[in-house]
């Protein structure tokens, strides 16, 4: 990950939202000494939370990344698509896929949260709170790790309010993290990325169905004989062709199902069909998928409803 990249989609994060609201300049910033040799008090209370919330934004764990929402907003997040809820971890970090994070404190002493991840690392540095009543504000720096220079480095302030007793995630920038008045837009934005990853999915599928046939002259009895070996060597019980979510019959906020359709009187080699259905239609996905048992693939708004042959083809 290059720090021009970096840079960018800090920007379209900040531009993407639909609710702000102006950051008070009224608060007492929190000491960040080592009162009889402790622990620095960064470490505690807003600022402990903030870095708890990035390690897990970082990791892509969605049950620790939750408890540092606002009820109102955990409530939401779970409901959220799964890309979605992906989607928001990642504009955090600013990191495609799930890392290691590293939580210590920097070279100018003040917390930092390191996320190493196969295709890049990125560092957050996290400033000293202003605290107002329930309210936190933390200063807080973004930078690709090789960027040692400082050359794009990123500034945000990001805002926390205690509920019930623990500071949750309030805003990023100048963005009001309100998930239920974003949930429809984000939802939007992956119904075409769920389907998309539906039609890969039933390709996949189809795929592993004819290796099957190829290694055991005949087709599976289900999905779950395509599902990865359990122990030893592949077999017609668990011939490892597909992952377990695919074998299971549900994936990325679709359900399917393999159907087979039967060999003729002729002879024939056994056909088989593949559908696959949103799990929430509306948020999941709009349009159900069928492939027939030529290997053509419809897709259409069937409410939720399987697809069939008839219905418009997809290319």
């Amino acid at each position: 990950m290059n720090s021009t990249c970096l840079a960018l989609r800090a920007r379209i994060f900040l531009a993407s939202a639909l609710a702000a609201f102006a950051i008070g300049n009224c608060c007492a910033q929190e000491s960040s000494s080592r009162p009889n040799g402790g622990p620095p008090s960064d470490l505690t209370g807003p600022s402990l939370a903030l870095r708890e919330a990035l390690s897990a934004a970082c990791l892509q764990s969605e049950r620790d990344f939750t408890k540092f929402l606002t009820a109102r907003n955990a409530e939401t997040f779970a409901g959220l698509t799964p890309g979605a809820r992906v989607a928001l971890m990642k504009r955090l970090v600013l990191l495609d896929e799930p890392g290691k994070p590293s939580l210590v404190t920097g070279a100018s002493g003040r917390p930092l949260v390191r996320c190493e991840t196969p295709g890049g690392a990125a560092e957050v540095q996290i400033g000293g709170p202003e605290i107002a009543d329930n309210l936190a504000f933390l200063p807080v720096e973004i930078r690709d790790a090789t960027d040692t220079v400082g050359a794009n480095v990123m500034h945000v302030k990001m805002g926390l309010v205690r509920e019930n007793g623990e500071w949750k995630l309030l805003s990023v920038g100048l963005v009001l993290l309100d998930l239920p008045s974003l949930a429809a837009e984000w939802d939007a934005a992956q119904i075409q990325s769920t389907e998309q990853s539906a039609i890969e999915a039933l390709k996949a599928i189809a795929e592993a169905v004819e290796a099957y046939r190829r290694a055991y002259t005949r087709l599976p009895d289900s999905l779950a004989n395509l599902g990865p070996v359990k122990r030893g060597a592949a077999s017609p019980e668990a011939a490892g062709l597909l992952d377990a979510d695919l074998a299971s019959g549900a994936k990325s906020g679709y359900n399917f199902r393999y159907v087979i359709a039967g060999a003729s009187t002729l002879g024939a080699p056994a056909k088989f069909a593949l559908a696959a259905t949103p799990q929430t239609y509306g948020r999941t996905g709009r349009r159900s998928l069928f492939r027939d048992v030529n290997g053509g693939l419809h897709g259409a708004d069937r409410q939720g409803s399987v697809g069939s042959e008839f219905d418009p083809k997809v290319e």
